[in-house]
């Protein structure tokens, strides 16, 4: 028997009725109707596939875990659980660093990608026409790494609102910009032949890209409130 390594288990997609049996262990009350009203507060937002059901992964899980125990050990409404949420998803966002900057990332084939997405291998090749995934050719066959799974996930998320890849390529454009920005900035660093030199460029790359993030996010909402006041 193949033993699963803990990459593998926290990517594993469960159903709805999965997440909710394994939930009764810590919260006997807890019902499949209860989950869906948490969706529908947007309090958990799994993936869907194409014939519309729901997978959740550790993330949603351990998210779901974190809403009962809320509800339950300190009796919080919906509104001041979904600010906890929304301000410690915030810290962990300036936390992680990009997977593209922290090593070599795991390779996966077209049928990977879209059983881990929750895609058919006909929205992959879309998703790849618009440049929105980027494998690999390695022998005659496309490797995809694990952003790409990260993304095909959202943009499957996003055709829940009738946005298609097409739309999508400005995202695209908007992130490739922004890299040749940041370049211009580190790339004498990153092609020294000095060990330390080519560090310290990472580094600053890292810094760099987490502040750009960090801007642009505050632009978009900036925006997102002006179109909301309207």
């Amino acid at each position: 028997m193949t033993a699963t390594s803990p990459l593998e288990t926290r990517q594993r997609l469960l159903t709805i009725g999965a997440v909710c049996r394994r939930l009764q262990r810590d919260f006997p009350d807890i019902s499949i109707s209860k989950i869906r009203y948490l969706e529908d507060q947007g309090l958990v937002t799994p993936q869907r596939t194409q014939g519309g059901y729901r997978l959740f992964g550790e993330d949603d899980v351990e998210r779901l875990e974190t809403i009962l125990r809320l509800q339950r050990d300190e009796f919080l409404p919906l509104r001041v659980i979904r600010q906890e949420l929304a301000t410690s998803m915030q810290k962990e966002r300036r936390r992680r660093r990009p997977n593209g900057l922290a090593g070599p990332e795991d390779e996966l084939d077209l049928e990977e990608l879209c059983e881990r997405a929750g895609i058919t291998s006909q929205a992959a090749r879309e998703l790849e026409d618009f440049g929105l995934l980027a494998p690999r050719a390695a022998g005659g066959d496309k490797r995809y790494g694990e952003g790409d799974v990260e993304i095909a996930a959202v943009c499957a998320r996003l055709s829940q609102f009738g946005i298609a890849p097409r739309h999508l390529r400005t995202f695209r454009t908007g992130a490739d910009r922004t890299s040749a920005l940041l370049e211009q900035l580190v790339a004498p660093a990153l092609r020294s032949r000095s060990l330390e030199r080519r560090q310290a460029g990472l580094e600053d790359l890292q810094s760099l890209a987490e502040l750009a993030q960090e801007l642009s996010q505050l632009l978009y909402w900036r925006a997102l409130r002006r179109l909301a006041s309207v």
